[in-house]
């Protein structure tokens, strides 16, 4: 088997609009589609960065809350490359999204830091190479 590429990332919302608004207005994702699926009282939306369908956004009622911190077991954290940490950083902030402290991926020497989603979902920004 070859794998070509990372189709999608599904996202689990516990507020579907106050999460779109996030992943759309803060992080500049576009809404690709977006559907009611009633039997299962769930909304979807398909989100795009740069073009590239990229999210799967979902609504359930009543999800389980994340166990823990980004150490918890299953997908750890959704990682965006950029030009510059700081910069991004600074926008982030200016627009209320709780960030964590600019640090240096000691693997790599590049600027890397962490940042939440509404639901605390941990997201990462990375220095592009």
């Amino acid at each position: 088997m070859k794998l070509n590429r990372v189709h999608h990332i599904a996202v689990i919302a516990t507020d579907y609009e106050r999460s779109k608004a996030f992943y759309l207005d803060v992080l500049g994702c576009t809404l690709l589609t977006e559907v009611y699926r009633s039997e299962r009282d769930s909304w979807m939306g398909d989100l795009a960065l740069n073009g590239e369908y990229l999210i799967e956004l979902f609504s359930f009622p009543n999800p389980p809350a994340r166990p823990s911190g980004p150490e918890a077991t299953g997908l750890r954290h959704l990682a965006f490359e950029v030009d510059s940490v700081p910069d991004a950083r600074a926008e982030l902030v200016a627009k209320g999204v709780r960030c964590e402290e600019l640090r240096v991926d000691p693997h790599t020497g590049r600027e890397m830091l962490f940042f939440f989603d509404p639901d605390g979902q941990p997201l990462e920004l990375y220095a592009a190479g």
